[in-house]
């Protein structure tokens, strides 16, 4: 199901502070509870210029800045049960400093937090005015879910192969840096094409992308691809590339037929229970979901999404993902002529020994955003953060804090 959320002025990069918008609320009747509250402008997201305060009422009100989509919670919502036991005292050591939990949520702005093992709950702490309810932005941890709806869409069938041309689903890059590149080089940002990231750029790839999407004009932001360049030979070179993510979901767009937030409540949000409407932001309204950015939901949903991958995508019996494909998403690759590449497809292996050692990968997005997933201990940790700025935000490595938690979950 796909209802469209209208924004007021935001799309324009107008401030919304004196413009209450009465958002749809959890689905079970109550109003959201932050729906009164002024909020910034994307804008000001990406150049790093809210408040503190407004970052926190703005991470949490996204939809309120672009049309989005909903996606409805499921019929049959399953509870997260509390853990026998809860999540033992931890010590995040992090360039030699330790820090305990609460240390850990004050300097990194921690606005949420989830740890899940064996699908139990161990630890579940909101802060700065957040409540079971509410729904927060993920940004890049997007891309992991357009990267999950992509193993979905080939084990249906509805994709033939990661070796299939770009082209071949989206016939208008024809003749474009496009051209010649296949399904799996856009999975590892390695199509070659010419892109800068840098979010506080105005003159970036990054913020053309993103002004085309205030421009809510249909295909927009797939003309800000279909307009770049060539920089190398594809499948040769890795460059972070949020733009990428919008081709891979002009991709399923066109596979799938439908929506791709359809998809996601049909074979993910309605089966696995998710007690919540989650949102995601759309290129123009009834467009392309933003396959990088833009995705809303609550702690909780979050907590199961990551349960849904953490088991392969099984549900009573059922695969939804192809067999292996987490693995396979999860893992380091090596690219053409042999350079390895310590990246998946649109998710991110460990950065320690011990990750690497138990195949820990997380889903993770600026300003502090992460979906942490360790199959060895069976655990999925849940952060949100509020840092202000996008990148340089947090003051301990969000990786030494996942392995302080799977180091207090190994003795049990």
């Amino acid at each position: 199901m796909q209802t469209l959320r209208l924004p007021l002025l935001a799309a324009l990069g107008l401030t919304l502070a004196c413009l209450p918008t009465h958002a749809q609320g959890q689905g079970q009747g109550e109003p959201y509870p932050h729906a009164e509250e002024p909020i910034g402008t994307v804008r000001e997201i990406y150049d790093g210029a809210l408040s503190p305060e407004m970052a926190v009422r703005t991470f949490r009100n996204i939809d309120r800045l672009f049309p989005s989509a909903t996606i409805a919670r499921s019929s049959r919502p399953v509870p997260l049960r509390p853990a026998a036991e809860p999540l033992p005292p931890i010590t995040i050591t992090d360039e030699g400093v330790g820090y305990d939990l609460d240390e850990f949520l004050e300097v990194n702005r921690v606005a949420g937090l989830l740890v899940l093992q064996d699908g139990r709950v161990k630890l579940e702490r909101y802060r700065f005015g957040n409540t079971e309810q509410t729904r927060w932005m993920s940004m890049s941890v997007a891309k992991s879910v357009t990267a999950t709806l992509f193993g979905a869409a080939l084990k249906e069938g509805l994709i033939g192969s990661l070796a299939d041309p770009v082209t071949r689903y989206v016939p208008s890059l024809i003749g474009s840096a496009y051209d010649g590149v296949s399904l799996r080089d856009v999975l590892m940002m390695a199509s070659g094409v010419r892109w800068s990231e840098t979010y506080t750029d105005p003159e970036s790839d990054r913020r053309d992308l993103l002004e085309a999407q205030i421009g809510q004009e249909p295909g927009g932001a797939l003309a800000i691809m279909r307009a770049l360049p060539r920089a190398a030979d594809p499948g040769t070179v890795n460059r972070y590339n949020t733009g990428e993510t919008q081709v891979a979901a002009e991709v399923l767009r066109s596979a799938l037929g439908r929506p791709l937030s359809e998809y996601l409540h049909e074979r993910i949000w309605e089966p696995f229970g998710m007690e919540a409407d989650a949102t995601w932001w759309l290129e123009s309204p009834g467009g392309v979901e933003i396959g990088g950015s833009g995705f809303s939901a609550t702690l909780r949903d979050y907590g199961r999404l990551g349960l849904f991958v953490l088991q392969d995508g099984v549900m009573s019996g059922e695969s939804i993902l192809p067999d292996g494909w987490m693995r396979e998403a999860s893992t380091p690759k090596v690219l053409r002529g042999g350079a390895a590449l310590d990246y998946g497809y649109l998710w991110w292996p460990g950065t320690s020994a011990a990750a690497r050692r138990e195949g820990a990968y997380a889903g993770q997005g600026i300003h502090g955003q992460f979906l942490y997933i360790n199959p060895a201990m069976h655990v999925v940790v849940v952060v949100w953060s509020a840092q202000p700025r996008p990148t340089g935000g947090a003051v301990v490595d969000a990786w030494a804090f996942f392995d302080a938690v799977s180091d207090g979950l190994r003795v049990r």
